[in-house]
């Protein structure tokens, strides 16, 4: 089985979109310049914390959006342990929560947001005892 090990999303703005996830959910972000193609790199998970991380925790980066690039469109579940919380901290970025949350039977509950770039995501709240 192959894990996923790293997730990347498009901006327009990287100073917006860099705030949004450092407000919403914490992240650290560091900007690279032209010379790195104006990556961001994400830190949503320190090493030191790995063997307590739940399964899935990963790192990633964004990238500036490109006209001629196709299917820009990433798509990426955030854990969160209060999601009504989780919610507001979006709003309160910037975001958009996308319709109510969705009971997944024994999972969890889970919600779409679009952030400040139109990036359309979404977030999780495990279910107590159950899997993430």
């Amino acid at each position: 089985m192959n894990p996923v090990v790293h997730f990347e999303l498009p901006y327009e703005n990287a100073e917006r979109a860099s705030a949004f996830y450092r407000a919403a959910f914490g992240w650290q972000t560091q900007q690279y310049g032209a010379e790195m193609g104006n990556y961001v790199v994400v830190t949503t998970a320190t090493k030191d914390v790995q063997p307590d991380v739940p399964r899935g925790a990963i790192n990633g980066g964004l990238y500036q959006k490109k006209a001629d690039f196709p299917a820009q469109y990433p798509s990426v579940v955030i854990g969160v342990d209060d999601l009504e919380r989780s919610m507001r901290a979006v709003r309160e970025a910037g975001g958009q929560v996308l319709g109510t949350p969705m009971e997944i039977p024994e999972v969890g509950l889970y919600v779409s947001f679009l952030d400040t770039e139109g990036n359309r995501n979404s977030m999780l709240q495990p279910k107590r005892g159950g899997r993430s």
